[in-house]
């Protein structure tokens, strides 16, 4: 990780839609998808995203721009892994224009800048760490194998009281997953399903 907050970022793209997964589902929001993650899931919907080098490097005030131009109220930080970046100068300027800043981040590196909502989605091959499951506003489970519900437990302990808890079926296992998260969901009520809304919807 760079501790240095960059002038640039790498960015894979962006664009203006509907959150469709976990607690700000269905809300508008300007996703800004930074490129660069050595976290390496298997089966990864933007793996094209891994290579920061492969991606053209815009500034904060371009990226300020972008989600200004745009009706949005919220701008959604994702990856890639976004937390490989020192993003505090990036949060700062969007939150003095009142735009709230979200961040989806495997957990694995600290974060950096006055984050308004942190959504943590763990990954077995880059597990998380301490200091960010603290920060989570959100803890979001994506579930290939019925083992990683398992797994994702042993990270609760970390987790803050407020901290929502979701399952989230991964879209290609969905037709088998689905139903092993509905019965644990019944049986630890404290947990919520998320599902891939945007999928549905065929949106971005």
């Amino acid at each position: 990780m760079n501790n240095t907050a960059p002038t640039h970022y790498p960015v894979m793209e962006h664009f203006y839609t509907i959150q469709g997964e976990g607690f700000y589902t269905g809300h508008a929001a300007y996703f800004v998808r930074l490129g660069g993650c050595n976290v390496g899931c298997v089966w990864c919907d933007v793996k094209e995203s891994w290579n920061a080098d492969n991606h053209p490097k815009h500034s904060i005030s371009e990226i300020l721009n972008w989600v200004l131009s745009s009706k949005a109220k919220l701008c959604v930080i994702t990856g890639g892994e976004p937390a490989m970046y020192n993003i505090e100068q990036l949060v700062t300027l969007l939150k003095q224009n009142y735009i709230q800043v979200n961040i989806e981040t495997s957990g694995a590196y600290p974060l950096t800048g006055a984050i308004d909502w942190v959504c943590v989605s763990p990954k077995k091959f880059k597990a998380p760490i301490p200091e960010a499951l603290a920060l989570a506003n959100e803890y979001k489970v994506v579930v290939f194998h019925k083992s990683d519900i398992e797994w994702a437990m042993q990270f609760t302990a970390h987790l803050p009281a407020h901290c929502k808890l979701y399952l989230q079926p991964e879209w290609s296992k969905s037709e088998t997953i689905t139903p092993l998260i509905i019965d644990f969901v019944k049986q630890n009520p404290q947990w919520q399903i998320s599902l891939q809304t945007h999928k549905y919807l065929q949106i971005p």
